[in-house]
């Protein structure tokens, strides 16, 4: 499928979509929301896709939403983010398979938002994370009040928010927004090597550990212990467990078909 605000390319099974209004910063105008909604069910229904890598081309991850767009489609504020931004974030969120976002320069606003969502995420040194909606008058959207507080706690996640200060990747390292903090010359080559060493997992893991810790945030350790002892069951003696268990003992490399 062809694209005009986002790019889609494939290194074997992992996908990567890249944002591509490069001189906008990669921000969101009306046509680049309803691409990566696409382009994320799409990815999200692709079997042989193990693994996709979210970016943005040019100097940044995307600066979050273009206020200079003059025609949209949607009516209101709060319907361009319930019916055009949450369906590909949720896309992201649900999907069977992990996401990671390459963080390269700014992830701002609702830019952050979908850095965060991912899975895992890897910032280039120079990369930072802003919430600058204070400096206007509005408050994070895009989920990004509910990620910031789980990731970080209240305190935390709220002086972000007011403060409207960048946090740079160092700082977003230590405060567990995000997983890795690599060269930016070397970003993309080091996220696609994760990417690819993630593959060689055994999918049905991947998938059902990802449900489970997403269900987890809105749910009791009884519960959560529960789903797993059920999950546990259903995928004892299953053909990626037995050749795990095979790999194992036979002191090699599995071959896991998901």
């Amino acid at each position: 499928m062809d694209f005009e605000t986002i790019i889609f390319e494939r290194e074997e099974s992992v996908a990567i979509l890249s944002f591509n209004r490069p001189d906008k910063r990669n921000a969101f105008n009306t046509q680049m929301v309803s691409e990566i909604n696409t382009a994320t069910e799409l990815v999200s229904n692709d079997d042989s896709i193990r693994c996709v890598i979210l970016t943005g081309k040019g100097l940044g991850f995307s600066a979050g939403a273009d206020l200079t767009e003059e025609n949209s489609n949607w009516k209101s504020t709060e319907e361009s983010l319930i019916k055009g931004y949450m369906p590909s974030l949720l896309n992201i969120i649900n999907m069977p398979k992990p996401v990671i976002s390459a963080v390269n320069g700014a992830a701002a606003g609702i830019g952050s938002a979908y850095a965060m969502a991912c899975d895992l995420t890897v910032m280039g040194e120079g990369s930072y994370l802003l919430q600058a909606f204070s400096n206007i008058g509005l408050v994070p959207d895009g989920g990004a009040n509910w990620l910031l507080v789980n990731t970080v706690g209240y305190k935390l996640a709220y002086q972000i928010a007011i403060e409207g200060e960048k946090i740079p990747a160092s700082r977003c390292l230590e405060l567990g927004l995000t997983n890795k903090v690599v060269p930016d010359s070397n970003l993309m080559e080091e996220t696609l090597n994760w990417a690819k060493r993630l593959t060689e997992r055994a999918p049905q893991s991947m998938r059902h550990t990802k449900k489970l810790m997403r269900e987890s945030l809105n749910s009791t350790y009884v519960d959560t212990y529960s789903s797993e002892a059920k999950k546990q069951n259903e995928l004892f003696g299953s053909p990626d467990n037995k050749e795990g268990i095979k790999a194992f003992l036979e002191k090699r490399a599995p071959k896991f078909n998901g």
